[in-house]
């Protein structure tokens, strides 16, 4: 079904997807995508690629750089990540701190920096009027880093990076399981050996000098290819980058990376102990580099054994012999070898070793036969499906913009998108048992536990003393750089409208039409979440939409997986607080079928008892799991001391231990009948429909649905715990989980909207004032921010952040000054704009994707709003003023009254709380409970 659209990839040999046969997967060819793209090279050496989409007012611009941890030297790990850092602390004609302010003002999207073993890349979706600003940002710190890059910005950054390595890698659970990982995969000296973010000692022990000749060698027009992706006119933008770009000098040629990987000739173990509550195995091994012969293999081959619910792993481990909590498998395709690996989760009572025992059986058998051809068919429709889909996104991290740098940094080619679909269609399950064979051998490999137990840190150097911040330079080598560009002429394009149509049987439709790409989605929503729950069984919404996907009356749960896998169809259910969800995506010759298992599952769930038991014992364990990690056990403590244990809102959807053995099979059903209904539910559209059709597939799948309205009873007042401070005790830890929350609004209130703006700046941008202070001023955390839940009844309202453990009583000082501060003065103006802008501006991306589209009209059915709600903020946002914020801001905002919730080191974190005599304390132990004893 080819789609003939200017600057909109076309793509032919669609049919051939399907439809495909129910319990079966049909071998296809892949679609032919054709992806337009100009490329060129400046005469420094930057490569330029450039393609026109004007699907919507968004500009995607994506800047590599062909540097990573592959060109570091022993001693500078963590050099490449370092800089990712410090590329947003100004340049030449930058001020500090102004990168991510200037492009939240302007409405950016999406904003980020990211560095792999070898690249780097900087990427942000802006609103096209404002492309001028991004190639001002992007190219300063390309040519005038150096200009601004001194003592005082790099010690900051090296409390940052530092702080970041504490949060995802020692006080994340298997977080120095997966770094024993890579130890044990490259010898010590490999490029591959260290964490991208390299070790404490090495980032601490940087010297200034050595960072600036990392940049000078690097960092040049000429080690690095810039990707435009969007709304955009080619002439014109070829203008903008050979003004902003074509003055920046060519650097020294870049060496080849000159490093080999040695093969592993006999299996390598270790055992890792962590702060954990289930052994996990991890094996990998070393297979081929990226887009060489057996990466094409390897990517199928973990899409068979452990990608799905279909896959071989999940179905022997999970779903048969229920000794796994969960399993994966992915290639991590990498230029000087790739590593393959596969992961699984105990569940309680069951050993590493069994684990490791069940792994080897299904690898074996494997090996000896290879996969089905069903199995073969059904990855490859699930690869061609998943690429697909990934180009409706103009950036981010898998986006068109980064599939075309990808391409082009690793194949030197822009356009390899088809030759990488072929590689796929070109497998044959022989050529599947080859590649297991020769790669997947147990001498070939790795194999680490990681296990309960004492967790030991890696050394941890003090950190220096912070310098004196030197004046910025007064004079500039091109002073015509030094204002920052103007807006265009504001796009005219207006924002994708939902329609909307009801069915005899009272089911609201929606559906957003859209043609860039023969893409479907769709969501099932329902206005019964955990806020449902009843309060002798916390829990019971999530467990029923849990089990929504775990049989019907025509299928089984592998059968539903499978048939799902073999459309290439991507479904998830789920629940909240106020809503439970069906969300599917699919390729349009496959949308009729898929959206048919939608309604089996949604409309004739089963319920059978032994999936139940399966599924209590999953959800068992994930509670059990929420005990590995501070943020949750924050979160799993906060709301019953905020609400209430009676309050609709006073437990996580995830419910209680005690309520989850208790749940049977009559409450699941029960629940199910009285929240159900056409009346209490949406179904939302998007993507590749015109309204005939949409009518047409939503008749088809839901006009027999049959039910009642639902009536929702008013919530009672919460009620909070008296005490004003809340320590759970994580021994040991690095860092301490802050939460700070206080009762917010409902959405339906007509404060929301003042209250969204003053949280934007408080906390909800990374330039907001809380981020700027912990991160950027003081160096305590990786990140700070604040939150207004959107809730249909008295949502919370939090202060958060993960920070040092030896400066826990300082940020909740500061956390807590910032909140007052909104309280005691109004916004500026800037910070008014800059919000107000920040808002406006990036509501295009809500649509971005047909997946995005369906989740934001999904909320407005579950919130009462209208669905051209969106096509009127703008207008409200301009005319709201800083006084009204203000006002809003100090009816509901109290931070005298904000309960503070610390998981951390208890006999450091205490003390410096206690300092702050904010009122007394309680305890709770990791499971939200007071602890023996009461302390």
């Amino acid at each position: 079904m080819p789609v003939r659209l200017p600057a909109i990839p076309v793509l032919a040999g669609l049919a051939a997807f399907g439809p495909a046969t129910a319990g079966a997967a049909v071998a296809s060819a892949p679609p032919r995508v054709e992806l337009g793209f100009q490329k060129y090279t400046l005469p420094n050496g930057l490569e330029v690629i450039l393609r026109e989409d004007h699907r919507l007012p968004i500009v995607a611009v994506n800047l590599w750089y062909h540097v990573g941890p592959a060109n570091e030297t022993a001693g500078h790990t963590g050099f490449a990540h370092l800089f990712e850092h410090m590329m947003f602390q100004g340049s030449g004609h930058v001020g500090d701190d102004q990168h991510f302010k200037l492009l939240e003002g302007a409405g950016a999207s999406f904003i980020n920096g990211t560095t792999d073993f070898d690249r780097t890349n900087y990427m942000e979706d802006i609103p096209s009027n404002r492309l001028e600003l991004a190639l001002w940002l992007e190219s300063d710190r390309m040519g005038f880093l150096l200009e601004r890059l001194d003592q005082a910005k790099l010690a900051n950054q090296q409390d940052v990076v530092r702080n970041e390595r504490r949060q995802s890698v020692e006080n994340q659970p298997y977080g120095l399981v997966e770094e024993e990982l890579f130890h044990r995969l490259f010898p010590n000296g490999h490029p591959y050996y260290a964490n991208v973010i390299g070790s404490h000692e090495d980032i601490q022990a940087a010297k200034l000098e050595d960072v600036r000749e990392f940049f000078r060698r690097y960092y040049a027009p000429n080690n690095a290819s810039l990707a435009i992706v969007g709304d955009i006119d080619v002439a014109r933008t070829k203008a903008l980058v050979e003004k902003y770009f074509g003055t920046i000098p060519r650097g020294p040629a870049v060496p080849p990376v000159e490093a080999t990987t040695p093969a592993i000739t006999g299996e390598r173990r270790a055992m890792v102990k962590d702060k954990v509550e289930l052994p996990r195995v991890y094996l990998a091994w070393i297979t081929p580099p990226i887009f060489q012969p057996g990466d094409a293999e390897a990517d199928l081959t973990a899409r068979i054994l452990g990608g799905s619910k279909a896959s071989r792993l999940y179905r022997s481990l999970v779903y048969d012999k229920k000794i796994a909590q969960s399993v994966s498998a992915s290639q991590q395709s990498l230029r000087l070898g790739s590593v393959f690996q596969i992961a699984v989760t105990a569940k309680p009572g069951h050993t590493a070793e069994e684990l490791e025992k069940a792994i080897d059986a299904e690898l074996a058998a494997y090996a000896a036969s290879g996969p089905t051809a069903d199995e073969l068919a059904a990855a490859q429709n699930a690869m061609y499906s998943s690429t697909v889909l990934s180009l409706e996104s103009l950036g981010s991290m898998n986006g068109v913009a980064n599939r075309l740098n990808l391409y082009n940094q690793f194949v030197h080619d822009p356009g390899y998108l088809n030759q990488d679909l072929a590689r796929y269609a070109a497998i044959t399950p022989a050529s599947l048992k080859v590649f297991a064979a020769a790669q997947l051998r147990p001498d070939h490999r790795v194999v680490v536990y990681g296990v309960p137990g004492e967790k030991v840190l890696p050394p941890n150097p003090p950190a220096a003393p912070v310098p004196a911040i030197a004046e910025a330079p007064s004079v500039s080598k091109e002073a015509w750089r030094n204002e920052a560009p103007r807006p265009g002429p504001a796009p005219t394009a207006s924002l994708p409208a939902a329609r909307s149509f009801r069915l005899p049987n009272g089911l609201t439709v929606y559906w957003v039409e859209s043609h860039a790409l023969p893409v479907v989605a769709g969501q099932l929503v329902v206005r019964s979440g955990s806020a449902a729950d009843p309060a002798p069984l916390p829990g019971l919404a999530a467990f029923t939409a849990a089990m929504l996907d775990e049989g019907t009356k025509t299928r089984d749960a592998l059968a539903i997986a499978a048939d799902l896998e073999g459309l290439g169809a991507n479904l998830s259910t789920g629940s909240n607080f106020d809503g439970s969800f069906v969300t599917f995506d699919v390729l349009k010759p496959n949308a009729e079928q898929a959206l048919a298992i939608v309604s089996d599952l949604s409309l004739g769930p089963a319920f059978p008892g032994a999936d139940l038991e399966r599924v209590r014992g999953d959800r068992l364990t994930s509670l059990l799991q929420l005990r590995d990690s501070p943020f949750q056990i924050a979160l799993r403590v906060l709301y019953p001391a905020l609400y209430g244990p009676a309050d609709p809102y006073g437990h996580t959807p995830l419910g209680s231990e005690e309520a989850l053995k208790k749940i049977s099979r009559d409450d699941v059903a029960g629940f199910y009948r009285s929240s159900y209904s056409p009346g209490n539910a949406a179904l939302v559209l998007a993507g590749d429909l015109t309204e005939a059709e949409a009518r047409r597939l939503a008749t088809q799948a839901f006009g027999g649905w049959a039910g009642s309205a639902v009536a929702t009873p008013a919530p009672p007042t919460p009620a909070s715990i008296p005490e004003r401070v809340v320590l759970v005790d994580t021994a040991g830890a690095p860092q301490t989980a802050l939460l700070m929350a206080q009762l917010g609004v409902k959405r339906a209130d007509p404060d929301f909207e003042r209250l969204n703006v003053m949280n934007t700046i408080l906390g909800g941008l990374f330039s907001s004032r809380v981020n700027l202070n912990l991160r950027e001023k003081h160096g305590y955390t990786y990140g700070a921010f604040s939150s207004l839940n959107e809730s249909r009844g008295v949502g919370p309202l939090f202060v958060g952040s993960a920070v040092r453990t030896d400066v826990t009583g300082p940020s909740v000082h500061e956390m807590l000054s910032e909140a007052q501060g909104m309280t005691r003065a109004e916004v500026s103006a800037d910070e008014l704009a800059l919000a107000k802008d920040s808002i406006a501006r990036s509501l295009p991306a809500l649509f971005e994707t047909t997946r995005s589209a369906v989740g934001t009209v999904g909320q407005l059915f579950l919130f009462d709003l209208p669905p051209d709600y969106y096509a009127g903020l703008p207008a409200r946002l301009a005319s709201m003023t800083a006084a009204e914020v203000f006002a809003a801001t100090r009816r509901h905002l109290t931070p005298d009254r904000m309960l503070v919730v610390a998981v951390g080191d208890r006999a450091q974190a205490e003390p410096q709380i206690a300092a702050l005599k904010l009122g007394t304390v309680a305890y709770r132990d990791r499971d939200g409970k007071p602890p023996a004893g009461g302390k």
